[in-house]
């Protein structure tokens, strides 16, 4: 059976000025499908053997490449919106007919140029599409282990749990909401920490490092906006927790380490209102 999608090892069952015709080893030869003789290698001769990936021309057509495709059905891959129109988006893959990812397959709106990870699958009108919904597709089989640094592409955000990560374009991975002090969209590129690995395999990540680390990344911040306030900024360790993240893109627990921290070095004051610069530029 010749499926679309899929590399296959077809057998030469015709040859023509235009190319060879491709058919199941030990079929009737009733399916073929085309391989257009710009690629057909050199020397093939009826009966030959060859590894095509099949899918469909702009005619909606079967048609057969001998050309090194990034995914194939139920795979994953990384690819760039060439074109976004009415239908939906149309992604380069490398093909002369770029790949349809319909708008009912989009988990966020995407734009011209960006690079969103998809799945590619067989529609119910037999012609190839891609989606965005990946998160059953993602494995939970990773080596990592706390403590790893790992790198990955956000594929979702919903807004109650947080950014949805494919840790090497293909692990499970989350970072939840109260780990995102930095906005994020989809495509992203992400460096992440990893702070559990769940019982399911699925990995728990972290934007943020080890605090020890992370305190002096985080004082630094603070002391650069505290110079740029002229000295003095209104936030203390009874400040809203969500006012502080907006601020300084950091949980109130790393607030009050790093000032904590920029106090021991004496230079601040902390005041009952705020904190203040001790030698004030």
């Amino acid at each position: 059976m010749i499926e679309l999608g899929k590399y296959q090892l077809l057998e030469v069952c015709k040859k023509t000025d235009f190319g060879i015709y491709l058919c199941e080893p030990g079929s009737d030869k009733s399916h073929t499908v085309l391989l257009p003789q710009k690629e057909v290698p050199e020397g093939t001769q009826l009966n030959d053997k060859i590894t095509v990936f099949v899918y469909k021309d702009s005619e909606d057509r079967e048609i057969a490449t001998t050309a090194k495709v990034p995914l194939t059905v139920g795979e994953l891959a990384v690819l760039r919106v060439k074109e976004v129109t009415k239908i939906g988006a149309f992604l380069d893959w490398g093909l002369s007919k770029d790949l349809l990812l319909p708008f009912k397959e989009q988990t966020a709106k995407i734009s011209e140029g960006d690079e969103v990870l998809v799945s590619l699958y067989v529609d119910k009108s037999n012609r190839l599409c891609a989606t965005m919904k990946v998160y059953d597709l993602l494995y939970t089989n990773s080596n990592y282990k706390k403590g790893d640094t790992v790198s990955g592409i956000v594929y979702e955000i919903i807004e109650a749990f947080g950014a949805f990560v494919a840790v090497d374009n293909k692990y499970s991975a989350l970072i939840p909401k109260k780990e995102l002090f930095k906005p994020l969209k989809i495509g992203d590129i992400v460096e992440a920490r990893v702070i559990e690995v769940r019982d399911d395999g699925k990995l728990t990540l972290s934007l943020r490092d080890r605090s020890y680390i992370q305190m002096d990344y985080d004082a630094a911040v603070i002391l650069k906006i505290l110079k740029e306030a002229g000295g003095y900024l209104p936030y203390h360790d009874k400040t809203d927790a969500a006012v502080i993240k907006n601020k300084f893109q950091m949980s109130k627990k790393a607030f009050k380490r790093a000032i904590g921290k920029l106090y021991k070095e004496g230079a601040i004051i902390i005041e009952e209102d705020g904190i203040r610069l001790k030698n004030k530029p």
